[in-house]
């Protein structure tokens, strides 16, 4: 069950800290920190207190869009917007062991590979609160994506227990919840549905 949660404090069901530790209690497969709209010190202090609580759960953190904040913490697991990874230099980049990419088209995909990416989220595969007014780009979009690199991809957007399994059907590595994870108090048990 290759699951990713994604954070958006904005979401959370109840204080933020006890969020996070649910989600690593429920041990996800990851947990992407993307509070991409605070000050990079905020994010920074944000990051310290939540790779504290992933490892005591030996849950994987990859920290997102801000690289010094990954660099300083030596985190060595980032995500990033594609313009962000093809801006990343070669040097930093080597401090990273994972290095992921949100990518909406398959030429975006194939550049993400090219630019050193070591799995990419393919969004979004369905209709979403977060992409309203958007159409979704569909299973054959992800099929399309999976098929164009020989890396990971993770379906993103509208995700749930009853739509998973035609992404992992469609290629996907595993899909990546963003509501799910941060909406819900009890979230092992949310996690739990996800039976592929």
């Amino acid at each position: 069950m290759n699951i990713r949660c994604i954070t958006n404090r904005s979401l959370a069901a109840q204080d933020y800290d006890i969020q996070i530790e649910q989600i690593a209690r429920a041990k996800p497969e990851a947990l992407i920190l993307r509070e991409k709209d605070m000050e990079e010190e905020a994010y920074e202090r944000l990051a310290k207190k939540v790779m504290d609580i992933c490892a005591r759960y030996e849950v994987t953190c990859i920290l997102h869009n801000f690289v010094n904040v990954a660099l300083r913490l030596d985190a060595g697991k980032i995500h990033l917007p594609l313009n962000k990874l093809l801006e990343l230099p070669r040097k930093d980049a080597a401090r990273f062991s994972v290095i992921g990419a949100s990518v909406h088209s398959v030429e975006e995909a194939l550049q993400a590979r090219e630019a050193g990416a070591t799995y990419l989220t393919a969004s979004h595969i369905f209709a979403t609160d977060c992409k309203k007014g958007l159409a979704p780009r569909g299973l054959s979009f992800l099929r399309e994506t999976v098929r164009a690199v020989d890396i990971p991809v993770y379906a993103l957007g509208g995700i749930c227990a009853d739509n998973a399994p035609a992404c992992i059907k469609a290629g996907a590595a595993g899909v990546c919840v963003m509501s799910e994870c941060m909406t819900h108090r009890d979230v092992k048990r949310v996690i739990e549905k996800y039976d592929y």
